[in-house]
């Protein structure tokens, strides 16, 4: 990067600043009715193709507790909520999320969203006994941005299992932890999640203001919700939390004892982005589900926004391990009120994958590094695959590259 000002460098490479220099050329304009107090991420309804595949991913492997079930949906929840579900896999025609559901503080919030999105000019429902089994009175939208957000205050109590060691595996998922989602505009998007209370964490940029990525949060973590530069809106993933690494670990073994270890796609490994332990695996119908750990607390009023260098190889991996290209293209088409996909606009600004390695071949480790000093088994982000005395050939295609360049 090269427009520094008003940051400092810390000792670990990256920059902090007390506000995210986040800029839209293309706002959506901030209504007069007040924003809904959002809580936290709360839970995903997933449209899956094959329920019993689905079950058996989630639930077989990935140890979700069901809270309830019928031949049209699974309700699954982690280890330590007390709200009826974190997760809905529901059956139908085509693999996509029905909707992105947040907490809120009370029953006059949902007032304030019926409120605030209407003067957005959105479509808003209102269903006071809820869209799914175990949620009371919940708002829909589809926001400006494409996406299908619900919230809600109400809900059943069901037992949290913290204290259920008989019922948890080595690999237990505790806690949902927050969304991903994929588009155009990375900017357009953080301007608008911020007039819903969101605050920045950290971010992805290039010395030219290209944002690639963004995080923001409502409770007290690194993130709720994620904006990533790409083709959307799309859902990038959900992530579940664990307590410790060993957790994850045990996840991959897990799979690999199966004679799943396809169904991983990325990692583990440690971010840099987020500081947090991480690995990406793939469902049954293809959508992404991260399990991670170890982020840190940013619930302070003047905690500082770390802003990442999209140049910088660990900002991804903290060990600079190559990222596989179908994390960056690939993603979840999102439904609107209807069940019908919405349509999805491309980016017109960089990708973060083509900036980096297979573009103008520069990424670094250490800052001041010249260009192209990255060694070649570590060029995986799209970067050309060539042999001992070979010309560089066409990177693999996204569905068959699994290590990189590594191979």
């Amino acid at each position: 990067m090269s427009n520094h000002a008003g940051k400092t460098l810390t000792s670990s490479g990256f920059y902090v600043s007390q506000e995210a220099p986040i800029h839209s050329d293309n706002p959506i304009a901030i209504p007069t009715a007040p924003a809904p107090d959002i809580l936290r991420c709360a839970y995903m309804e997933l449209v899956v193709t094959d329920l019993a595949a689905s079950r058996e991913f989630y639930v077989d492997i990935l140890g979700l507790h069901v809270t309830e079930e019928d031949d049209q949906a699974i309700y699954l929840r982690s280890t330590e909520e007390f709200i009826h579900h974190n997760l809905v896999l529901r059956l139908g025609p085509v693999a996509a999320v029905a909707a992105f559901s947040y907490r809120v503080r009370s029953a006059e919030d949902l007032d304030r969203a019926v409120a605030f999105y209407t003067e957005l000019g959105c479509r808003v429902e209102r269903r006071e006994g809820g869209f799914t089994k175990g949620i009371g009175d919940s708002v829909r939208v589809t926001d400006p941005l494409g996406f299908p957000y619900e919230f809600f205050y109400g809900t059943e109590h069901v037992e949290r299992l913290s204290w259920r060691y008989d019922l948890q595996i080595p690999g237990e998922l505790v806690r949902l932890d927050h969304f991903n989602q994929i588009t155009p505009d990375v900017p357009r998007a953080v301007g608008f999640m911020q007039s819903l209370g969101f605050r920045v964490t950290e971010d992805i940029q290039d010395g030219e203001g290209v944002v690639y990525a963004a995080w923001m949060r409502r409770k007290p973590t690194v993130h709720d919700t994620a904006m990533t530069g790409g083709d959307g809106p799309r859902m990038h993933h959900v992530c579940f939390a664990t307590h410790e690494k060993h957790n994850i670990l045990a996840i991959c073994d897990k799979l690999g004892a199966l004679r799943r270890s396809d169904a991983i796609e990325r990692g583990p490994g440690r971010h840099g982005v987020s500081n947090a332990f991480y690995l990406y695996l793939r469902d049954p119908d293809g959508h992404r589900v991260e399990v991670y750990t170890q982020d840190y607390y940013t619930g302070d009023p003047d905690n500082p926004v770390v802003t990442w260098d999209v140049h910088d190889n660990q900002r991804r991996d903290w060990w600079g391990n190559p990222v596989v290209p179908s994390w960056y293209t690939d993603g979840s088409l999102v439904l609107d009120l209807d069940g019908n996909p919405q349509p999805v606009i491309a980016r017109s600004d960089s990708s973060e994958m083509a900036v980096t390695i297979g573009a103008d071949g520069f990424s670094y480790t250490r800052a001041g590094d010249e260009k192209d000093a990255l060694p070649a088994w570590k060029q995986g982000e799209g970067a050309a695959v060539s042999g001992s005395g070979s010309a560089p050939e066409a990177p693999p295609a996204p569905q068959e590259f699994k290590l990189g360049n590594q191979l």
